[in-house]
């Protein structure tokens, strides 16, 4: 079922091959490096890149700029408690904003933090507070193939290993990101969530769930999960599973339904002030948070949106719907699909490139130089020193993209494939001290084949 028709269009165009090439040469092989203009079908990103509703836009309009105590924060707090349940709101500029005050204040010198999978900017944010970001997936997580419902759950058995090995006072924060972005985007079940609230209390620690996705999240849950299966709205299924944390951390551009804009989350009356404090210092005030009035009236619009039955629905139609006709294609993907992308398998589909000549990178280069196709590169590349497989992920933005642009990634990625031994590998020929945040600056330069 389509839910949306257009109101507004923008123009696009596919700039020519010679173009393509010496954008990508220039940009360092680094399709973060490239200018917007010089893509064709943006997928590098579902944060921020989405189309606002008419109603969005209404209350951007309508949006109240006083730098404290303004109507739009009110807007903002209502949706947040009856959408998610819960009462105290920081916001922020976006997501690591809100990673910035909520880690910054809970993660020391020395601190482990366990997560189902850390992403690129949560991990750097724990690392930046001297702690040790470790991943603890479900084995089902690396398997790409694997026909399991909950590949994005945290592991308890690995958490334990941890915890005894490094000890639960040194252990003073878990996380469970929902949906899993690094591990495709897979979501992650209620029970699993309880369980994680049953550990966290076990070893004293804040349970925090990262909310990027929660509405994607919910409408799995309720396909998969058989406690939920008679027909629970997406909602209540978001409110029972977010409220077993003892807080969250929110960008506002995935869910949201927004360009801009974050906040943490809490019941915590101890943490609530203490998070309000460092964003005063980091953010701006706690009733506008490095956002403008506009952009926080049409957040509170968006958390509603999101969970509405015609948005959800459409929203997962069309990923799987994309899923399906690159698997007709013959281009190998990571399954299930998740909720916000689809992934590419780059190991699979470059087999005669090793990770250390970062096969998911020259996959990335490949699609924008052959049909002005953007992704980003989610293995070695991105995450050095971690297990995980070689992936492309080619996120899609909400209300935005047609299925004649889906069509044309698949030809897209169709040829590439048929090419792929003329693909060489890529080395780093400069990265920024930080390596956890290295593939949104680093360059890279072809190995000859």
């Amino acid at each position: 079922m389509v839910a949306y028709k257009s109101k507004m269009v923008e123009r696009i165009r596919l700039p020519s091959r010679e173009r393509r090439e010496r954008a990508l040469e220039e940009a360092g092989y680094n399709v973060f490096n490239l200018a917007a203009e010089d893509v064709f079908v943006d997928l590098l990103t579902d944060s921020g890149t989405g189309a606002m509703s008419d109603a969005q836009w209404a209350a951007l309009i309508r949006g109240d700029e006083s730098y404290a105590g303004s109507r739009s924060f009110d807007e903002l707090e209502s949706a947040v408690r009856e959408v998610m349940g819960f009462s105290r709101v920081v916001p922020t500029h976006q997501g690591r904003g809100a990673e910035n005050v909520l880690y910054g204040t809970l993660v020391s010198e020395g601190d482990v933090v366990l997560n189902n999978m850390h992403f690129d900017t949560t991990r750097a944010h724990v690392a930046n507070q001297g702690g040790d970001p470790v991943d603890c997936p479900v084995e089902a997580a690396h398997d790409l193939a694997a026909d399991e419902p909950f590949k994005g759950n945290f592991s308890i058995e690995r958490a334990r290993e941890v915890v005894d090995d490094v000890g639960a006072e040194n252990v003073p924060l878990v996380i469970s990101t929902i949906t899993n972005n690094s591990a495709a985007g897979q979501p992650v079940s209620v029970e699993n969530t309880r369980r994680v609230r049953a550990f966290a209390d076990e070893i004293d620690a804040t349970f925090v769930i990262d909310a990027c996705r929660f509405a994607e999240n919910a409408a799995f849950v309720r396909e998969r999960e058989a406690a939920f299966a008679d027909g629970a709205e997406i909602v209540e299924i978001a409110r029972e599973q977010l409220g077993y944390a003892d807080a969250l951390v929110m960008s506002g551009k995935k869910d949201g339904l927004v360009n801009a804009g974050g906040f943490v989350a809490t019941e915590d009356d101890a943490l609530f002030e203490r998070c309000k404090q460092r964003a005063i210092l980091y953010e701006g005030f706690p009733t506008y948070g490095g956002m403008a009035g506009r952009d926080v009236a049409a957040m509170a619009v968006g958390l509603r949106e999101a969970v509405e039955e015609a948005y959800v629905t459409d929203r997962l139609e069309q990923v799987r719907g994309f899923a399906a006709m690159l698997e007709d294609a013959g281009v190998p993907i990571y399954t299930p699909p998740g909720g916000h992308a689809v992934y590419l398998d780059a190991s699979a589909a470059l087999p005669h490139l090793s990770s250390d000549e970062f096969p998911g990178q020259a996959l990335v280069c490949a699609l924008y130089r052959e049909g002005g196709v953007r992704g980003v590169e989610l293995g070695s590349f991105a995450f050095p020193d971690t297990d995980r497989p070689e992936l492309v992920r080619l996120a899609i933005p909400r209300r935005t993209y047609h299925k004649e642009h889906l069509e044309h990634v698949v030809e897209t990625a169709a040829v590439v494939l048929e090419n792929r031994e003329t693909i060489s590998g890529l080395e780093v020929a400069t990265e920024p001290t930080v390596p956890e945040l290295r593939h949104f600056t680093a360059a890279l330069e072809p190995i000859p084949l």
